[in-house]
Formats: structure tokens, C-alpha cells, sequence
């Protein structure tokens, strides 16, 4: 079965151009299906049946995963099986009647504008690291883009005249995203008075590691990490919290979902609407503190 799992990281990484660490995920929730499998003695992917990843489920279950991860894993064996069928492994799929379990509705942490400008001002830009620092917050918020998405980045993927950006998104899907001025002093600035230091030999990527190598997705997050530390920031934020704020953001100040949706990539609409719900919290949250009326004290 080893090798099937293999088989099918290398299908998520070639065919489906995944993310490095989305096909590890897919790795790490296979690995733990393996192991159960294992232990209820089951050693051919052929010989499984719908009970069997009911019993799965329940061993998640038992073992205290939240509803979360117990919906991930059933989105990774979903998608394992569906392959195994395709390659002609199984020729009955057992998670044909698994369905995902009913979340709680969490809405994403999105920043105000107070506390994005106060991450934002922390990198110093006097320097090549802070400055590419900067550029970084600065192209997650006024783009949107996903930290898959910006490592990969290349030089010639930018417009500088129309100022848009070619992105590579999920399953390999291009996309163009806007930026206006704030952005395109930063880049211009990253460009002449940083990445020029940091390039130790030819690289086409837009962002350098300090060795002159394309940053990655860890680096992007050690970064953030970094500059919360430095200033004395008490709350955690992702790359994916600025996608949140930059969708969010829009939304306040009057662009349409479908607009959205079409910037954030997603394929569904279903999966930007979260943001209208965060963006009528918010409306709530400010009308309950302003008004004489709200009957809040």
C-alpha cells in the first residue's frame, strides 16, 4: 500500500501541481490510515469497504481529532480512492456514501485597518531584509494571493505598466491580480535596492532568501513570525490571515463577490461568500458599539 500512497503524492505533485505542503498533508493523513490499517489487519487497498473507513472515522473520533481534521481526512482519502479507481486499483470506491461531518462555523481572523498598519510599519526598510520584508506584507495584503502563490513569483510575471501580476494558481490555473501605488513603490524599491544585493547569481524569482535563493513557503512564515516578534505584536497572523483581510477590505468598502472571487481565484463563489459574513459581523459589531440606540453599554 506504500507505494499506491506514493504513487498517488506524485500524481498531486506533477499532474495537480499542489503545493509542497498541501501534498504533505495529503501524506500525513494517509500515513495515519496506513497505520490503522495495519492494526485491523487489512493489507490490500482492494479489500476495503465502507465499514471499514466508518471504523476509521470512529478511531479519529476516539482519539479526539476535531471535527477540522476529521472533514481533511476524509477530503484525502476522497481524493486517494477516486485516484486508486482511476488507475484501476479498486473498481469499488468505499467513500462513495462517506459524507463530511458538520463543521462549526468559524469565521476567519481578518485584521482592522489600525492593526494592519501597525504590522505593516515594523519592517525597516533601510535595509535589503526589511524592505523585502515590507514588500512581502505589502503584496499579500494589496493582492490577495496565496504563500504557495508568491514564492513563486517570477520577475516576468509582472506588468509594471498595467501593474498586474500573471499568478500560477491551484491546478495550475493562471490568474491576473491587481496592485496600485503603494505596492509599486515598494516593488521598484525591493527590485533596485534589495533583490540586486541579495541576487548572488542568475534567478528569475521575484523573492530572495539572505543566500540569493527563491524564498520559501517556511521562509514567508518564519518571516511573518519575526516581525510580530519584533513588534511586540500579541496576536498570531498567517499569509492567509492578509488574503483574509484583503477580501474582507474589499468587501467594506463596496466591491461585488463575484469581483472577489475572481481576484482570490476561488472556483466557487460558495467559497468566497465567508466574507460577506465576516464583513456583516464587523458592520454589526461597529453598530453595537456606536449606536445610542444598540442597547449595549
Amino acid at each position: 500500500m506504500t507505494n499506491q500512497v506514493i504513487s498517488f503524492l506524485k500524481y498531486l505533485n506533477i499532474e495537480k501541481s499542489y503545493s509542497k505542503y498541501t501534498v504533505l498533508n495529503y501524506g500525513k493523513d494517509l500515513k495515519v490510515f496506513i497505520n490503522f490499517l495495519n492494526e485491523v489487519k487489512i493489507n490490500s487497498i482492494s479489500k476495503i469497504e465502507y465499514n471499514d473507513i466508518r471504523k476509521f472515522l470512529e478511531f479519529l473520533y476516539n482519539m479526539n481529532y476535531s471535527k477540522k481534521s476529521i472533514a481533511r481526512h476524509i477530503s484525502s482519502l476522497r481524493s486517494f480512492f477516486k485516484y486508486m479507481a482511476r488507475e484501476g486499483v479498486i473498481t469499488n470506491n468505499p467513500m462513495t456514501l462517506i459524507s463530511n461531518p458538520k463543521l462549526d462555523k468559524k469565521l476567519p481572523k481578518v485584521l482592522y485597518y489600525d492593526e494592519l498598519e501597525k504590522i505593516l510599519e515594523v519592517p525597516d526598510r533601510n535595509t535589503k531584509l526589511g524592505l523585502r520584508d515590507a514588500t512581502i506584507l505589502e503584496m499579500f495584503y494589496s493582492t490577495g494571493i496565496r504563500v504557495s502563490e508568491l514564492v513563486n513569483i517570477k520577475i516576468n510575471d509582472i506588468d509594471f505598466y498595467e501593474k498586474q501580476i500573471k499568478i500560477l494558481g491551484k491546478g495550475n490555473k493562471e490568474r491576473y491580480v491587481i496592485y496600485g501605488k503603494v505596492l509599486d513603490k515598494l516593488l521598484n524599491e525591493y527590485i533596485n535596492n534589495s533583490r540586486n544585493i541579495l541576487m548572488k547569481k542568475s534567478n528569475d524569482y521575484l523573492f530572495l532568501n539572505n543566500l540569493g535563493n527563491k524564498i520559501t513557503d517556511r521562509g514567508i512564515r518564519l518571516i511573518i513570525d519575526n516581525i510580530l516578534k519584533k513588534g511586540m505584536i500579541n496576536y498570531h497572523i498567517s499569509p492567509h490571515t492578509l488574503r483574509h483581510t484583503f477580501a474582507t477590505h474589499l468587501l467594506d468598502n463596496g466591491a461585488d463577490l463575484k469581483s472577489v472571487q475572481e481576484l482570490l481565484g476561488h472556483e466557487s463563489l460558495s467559497s468566497t461568500q465567508i466574507y460577506t459574513h465576516v464583513s456583516n459581523e464587523r458592520l454589526r459589531e461597529v453598530y453595537l458599539k456606536t449606536h445610542p440606540r444598540s442597547g449595549k453599554k
